[in-house]
């Protein structure tokens, strides 16, 4: 539901209702093994094909009402999708192990190569109140296509160079280079007229890095110090020759940009209870659908497009830790900041005049939201976590997390002030249980978990993310000797309550919504396990993305 406003008077009412039906289907295959060259030395070396295709029908229910609350038009928007993708990985690993224990190298060579292909047909209809023909149909129709490579190297070294110091260091290289193909046509007297959503990306990424860290624990006292990273992306729209993309860091002076350090330092006082206090920088890349300058009109009332002079964000995390062990559980609670300079969020607007004239063949609405990304000026995060392992006799553990967090977001875009503040909290509640018996019995092994989570309403620029509540529960049987077998019955959002959503508060707009991806699911899993559990081609491997 959205109310456009004049200079925050009420013009008229929009709402919109979309339903959605996706089929997926993947395929994958995975094997490798491990070379144990010596009792030194292993190598081990691990290929992974997969592929699939998505299908997904969407149909779009649109009421145009003006500022009495009174039907004008309505609309009914029909899309059609399909898409592919191949997506495979190589890898080599090797790790060497020193005489001294704990002292080992290892390298990773990582290499993830792939292409994607989709295609769509969106159909506009819109009707007078009484049903008779309001404009003549809309007819927008797309296919594109891409190729990835990226390629990862790394090496660590750990040393334990005394009882009491430990050094690792190591080094990374990331090359990422991706080029994409989309083409937009609108259908016009039987013609195709060539959008100009239609581009030709291209994407190259590097980023190298290094990190040595040291580590000291004696008795009851320990803590450890530093990791550094450089990089550069590159992009362009090839068919306009435009350039655009950013180096950090950007010159010598601000090499601080390019500096990651970690410090942690850790009291023991008494038996169970422990003290700490951490800091920790991070990077934060923009995603490349966060920069690319492509206008995504899946939803005409919401359209989107990326922002390509976005720079990473940062996140000064600062912790202070205080843990008590006690009979029958643990108790953990942290207080912390959370200060994120440049702080990557979304920016809602409505489209003018001259971008509604460039894009009305795409039967887009008059009134749309231009969604894109800016950088903050920082938000900041203050807060207190509570967690609580509790064991009830020898078979139910119940693990309860609070956190109450207070945050403040700090930014501006042409000369409009969008900060914002507010108190937000989380509640979760894990538990489980499992009956175990040496009497032969159909319910001995037979294991229950229930999750339930609570976060609250949290301030973003224009507005606030609404609530959301989930609740999964599962049912878990071993058997056979060993409890090599399982089966497993789990069902996801038992209450069919999961989904999200945003309230939009500002001069031009307000807008209510909400999205949900998967209603209400069950899964019946059955797992048999043999040959060494503890086998794991790929040893080493590392998550790849822009998190660091």
């Amino acid at each position: 539901m959205r109310i456009n406003k004049n200079a925050g008077a009420i013009t008229d009412y929009f709402n919109q209702y979309s339903l959605n039906e996706r089929s997926r289907n993947f395929n994958s295959i995975r094997f490798g093994t491990d070379i144990f060259i010596s009792n030194r030395n292993t190598v081990t070396i691990s290929q992974n094909f997969s592929k699939g295709n998505f299908g997904n029908e969407e149909t779009q229910d649109q009421e145009y009402l003006n500022s009495s609350s009174v039907l004008e038009r309505y609309g009914v928007r029909r899309s059609f999708s399909e898409s592919d993708f191949n997506r495979n990985n190589t890898r080599l690993n090797y790790k060497y192990n020193f005489p001294k224990e704990g002292r080992e190298f290892t390298a990773d060579i990582n290499y993830n190569y792939g292409s994607r292909g989709s295609s769509s047909d969106i159909i506009n209809d819109f009707f007078n109140p009484d049903g008779t023909l309001y404009q003549q149909q809309a007819i927008v129709w797309n296919n594109g296509s891409s190729k990835e490579k990226q390629f990862t190297f790394q090496a660590d070294f750990t040393n334990p160079v005394t009882e009491f110091t430990k050094i690792e260091m190591g080094i990374r290289s990331y090359h990422n280079t991706f080029v994409s193909y989309y083409d937009a046509f609108a259908k016009d007297n039987g013609q195709d007229i060539k959008l100009p959503l239609s581009n030709n990306y291209a994407y190259t990424e590097m980023v190298n890095a290094a990190y040595f860290t040291y580590s000291y624990k004696k008795e009851k006292f320990s803590y450890q110090v530093v990791k550094g990273r450089a990089g550069s992306i590159r992009r362009e729209l090839v068919d306009s020759a435009y350039k655009f993309g950013y180096n950090y860091p950007s010159q010598v002076k601000n090499i601080w940009d390019a500096l990651f350090p970690s410090f942690f330092v850790t009291q023991k006082i008494g038996e169970d209870d422990e003290l700490q206090f951490n800091y920790t920088r991070r990077i934060r890349r923009p995603r490349f659908w966060q920069l690319n300058p492509f206008i995504d009109i899946n939803d005409p009332a919401n359209i989107r497009q990326g922002n390509p002079e976005l720079r990473p964000e940062y996140v000064n995390s600062f912790e202070f830790n205080y843990s008590k062990n006690y009979k029958g559980g643990n108790i953990l609670a942290v207080l912390y900041f959370r200060s994120n300079p440049r702080d990557i969020t979304q920016y809602s607007d409505t489209i003018t005049a001259a971008q509604y004239q460039q894009l009305n063949n795409a039967a887009i609405d008059p009134n749309a939201i231009l969604n894109t990304y800016i950088n903050a000026s920082t938000t900041n995060r203050y807060g207190v976590e509570f967690t609580v392992q509790h064991k009830v006799g020898k078979h139910f553990e119940i693990t309860p997390t609070f956190n109450l967090q207070y945050r403040t977001v700090n930014a501006k875009i042409n000369g409009l002030d969008l900060s914002n503040r507010g108190l937000n909290w989380e509640a979760k509640l894990i538990s489980n249980y499992k009956i175990e018996s040496k009497q032969r019995s159909v319910f001995n092994n037979l294991g229950f978990q229930l999750i339930v989570d609570y976060e609250s309403p949290a301030v973003i620029p224009q507005g606030r993310d609404k609530s959301e509540f989930t609740v999964d529960f599962a049912m878990k049987k071993e058997f056979l000797k060993d409890k090599k077998a399982s089966l497993t019955f789990a069902v996801s959002d038992l209450f069919n309550t999961r989904r999200w959503g945003t309230i939009y508060d500002t001069e031009q707009f307000y807008q209510d919504s909400y999205r949900r991806w998967n209603v209400r699911n069950f899964r019946i899993s059955f797992s048999y396990k043999f040959g060494d559990s503890n086998f794991s081609f790929g040893r080493g491997g590392r998550r790849e993305n822009n998190d660091d």
